[in-house]
């Protein structure tokens, strides 16, 4: 009997394996003990080199697919056709599930179609494999358009950008692009989905079941905002997890019965063991939602820059004999009027469903924007540019929703045409500069430029981290003298960022040094990094608000109060301390969690509501 090597074949038989491969020759070091600087870099180039392989293996799947399904795609019925053939071939090849193969088929088909200036982004090691699944999925519906070729151009530029993304922002730059070269479309799918909307419910193993509910964005945020505020009311002894208090206080809202705490202390201890839900919805603030977007966008949609009126699609050859058309000028573009604004829709009297609420609009005078698209930058050699007609009459902006991304022009109409809607212009229109702080405490910045910040951050902007910048804090980049509020810290646009708590803690205790300044190609823009220990610098966010509402760059901010006079002395900060170190709480809790089931295998009670219901046997 022979032992064959699973994914071994004829050819494969007589290639290198990779760790017998000269790593020099792969730009990696010989060893993989290094000093942890130089780990960092080789760990880069990896990533690099993966990104690389990446895009080799969707390469070969895209050749597989035109050779084994493209001649017969088009007239195979057979149940088990082509594609799942050749989806089959590779998933028995590889030792990995059909719907693997099915996905990795498919998003090679995607980028050597719809979207090859993306996949020259993964070659060059730009873009990280798991981001590509985002890119293509959520690029599904340009398919076949005209403008398919601009939106591709156009994510691949935002990609080329100098900075970091996280999954978060990378959705809201896809769906930003997509939006703007879609906008009928998009409409048209969005009263679908709202027509389309449903509860259903899957049972699952063990004993358990999921509940899903479709509904629109808005309503998803604030019916979010209600299960979390209320998955707070508990003590810091409680033992379940964030995502099962979530659980228990979703279903506590939906039945209107009591929410309670379940740690071990009496209840005259814990003044969280029942919460009364009617009651709590009652005296609780009201929940509000926050929702970016331009002036523009809530008076409709403008007319489209003659540029991106024709087709760019290489589906289209020219017609011959015709003259150069608009499409084909590098420079052709036409400025259009952006003003920045910020809404908030959404806050609920009742915890669980109804909606009014505040919002915050920017509606400062915007300079001119150029709104030439990266696909018709530079005159192309290749075939391309019939004088076919794109449908793109208008365009218009989008919105960005806290904790749930992009949305549309006409879903941002519609909020704003709800009464309980507020609409709140972040300025007055004019270049009257905005107070930056607040009259009494030059710490503490102005509504309006909490507000600003938090629109033009959108997450905090720690490389990577996906916390909305409306649950952050304002940190102040340089750390703020309280005594001497003149020496550094400056509470301006320039001098605050988005943080969560966890990054803002990390920078304040930890040896991670952050900075921010002006571009100085684009002082409306800020450059952004952070230090990590050991030296090296980290690039922030690559995509932030100024890129989905351009006019966020008009807004200026007066200058700060006189801070010569000095102030008292304020305590110092220092770094909360754990009970006991990480390892020994961990221990300690599997020691509990094995000791309670220990006794429920006995029959006893391992918790002090289940003693309370406790019946002992009668015998």
């Amino acid at each position: 009997m022979t032992s064959v090597q699973v994914g071994a074949g004829a050819a494969s038989t007589a290639a290198t394996p990779w760790a017998a491969l000269d790593h020099a020759a792969l730009g990696l070091p010989a060893t993989t003990g290094l000093p942890s600087p130089q780990a960092l870099d080789a760990l880069v180039h990896s990533a690099a080199g993966v990104a690389y392989l990446k895009w080799f293996e969707y390469q070969l799947a895209a050749v597989m697919h035109a050779e084994l399904v493209e001649p017969f795609e088009d007239e195979d019925r057979r149940e088990l056709d082509a594609f799942t053939r050749c989806a089959a071939t590779i998933a028995t090849t590889m030792s990995i599930t059909p719907f693997a193969a099915r996905t990795l088929l498919t998003d090679a088909v995607a980028l050597r179609d719809r979207l090859p200036k993306v996949a020259e982004c993964l070659r060059d090691g730009i873009v990280t494999p798991h981001h590509i699944r985002t890119i293509v999925s959520r690029t599904e519906l340009i398919e076949g358009q005209c403008y398919a070729a601009l939106v591709d151009a156009d994510i691949a530029a935002a990609l080329r950008k100098p900075g970091s993304w996280s999954p978060a922002r990378m959705e809201i730059m896809v769906d930003t692009m997509v939006h703007r070269r879609d906008p009928d479309a998009v409409r048209a799918r969005r009263e679908a989905a709202k027509r389309n909307r449903a509860f259903t419910v899957e049972t699952g193993r063990d004993g358990m079941a999921t509940t899903t509910d479709t509904r629109p964005a808005e309503d998803t945020a604030l019916a979010a905002a209600a299960v979390h505020r209320l998955a707070a009311q508990v003590c810091p002894k409680d033992t379940r997890s964030k995502a099962a208090r979530a659980s228990d206080a979703h279903y506590a809202l939906l039945t209107q019965t009591e929410f309670g705490c379940d740690c071990d202390r009496p209840i005259t201890d814990c003044r969280y063991k029942n919460i009364d839900v009617g009651k709590f919805a009652a005296t609780a603030p009201r929940i509000v939602i926050h929702l970016v977007t331009d002036t523009t966008t809530l008076t409709g949609p403008v007319p489209a820059p003659e540029s991106d009126r024709v087709c760019r699609s290489p589906q289209h050859l020219p017609r011959p004999n015709t003259e150069p058309t608009p499409a084909a000028q590098p420079d052709a573009t036409e400025p259009v009027s952006t003003d920045s604004v910020a809404v908030e829709p959404g806050a609920a009297e009742s915890v669980a469903a109804d909606r009014s609420g505040t919002a915050i609009l920017a509606d400062a005078a915007a300079d001119p924007i150029s709104t030439k698209s990266p696909a018709v930058d530079e005159p192309s050699e290749d075939p391309y540019g019939c004088d076919e007609p794109l449908g793109l009459d208008t365009v218009e902006g989008v919105g960005f929703l806290a904790g749930i991304g992009i949305i549309s022009g006409a879903h941002v109409r519609d909020l704003a045409t709800d009464p309980r809607t507020v609409i709140r212009p972040l300025g007055d229109g004019s270049d009257t500069p905005l107070p930056a702080t607040q009259p009494s405490n030059p710490y503490r910045p102005s509504a309006a430029l909490d507000a600003y910040v938090r629109a033009r951050d959108q997450f905090c902007t720690w490389p990577g981290c996906n916390r909305p910048a409306w649950e952050a804090d304002l940190d102040h980049i340089t750390e703020y003298d309280h005594t001497h509020p003149e020496k550094g810290g400056r509470t301006d646009a320039t001098g605050l960022g988005a943080k969560c708590r966890f990054h803002h803690l990390l920078k304040t205790f930890g040896d991670f040094v952050d900075d921010q300044y002006p571009d100085p190609t684009d002082p409306a823009r800020l450059i952004r990094t952070i230090t990590i220990p050991g030296g090296r610098t980290v690039l922030g966010p690559a995509f932030t608000g100024h890129d989905v509402h351009p006019g966020l760059d008009t807004i200026v901010f007066g200058d700060l109060p006189d801070t010569s006079t000095p102030r008292p002395p304020r305590p110092g900060l220092t770094e909360r301390t754990r009970p006991a170190p990480r390892t020994e709480q961990k221990h300690a809790r599997r020691r509990q969690e094995r000791n309670r089931n220990r006794l429920r295998n006995l029959g006893l009670p391992a918790t002090p509501a289940e003693a309370a219901d406790y019946e002992p046997p009668p015998f």
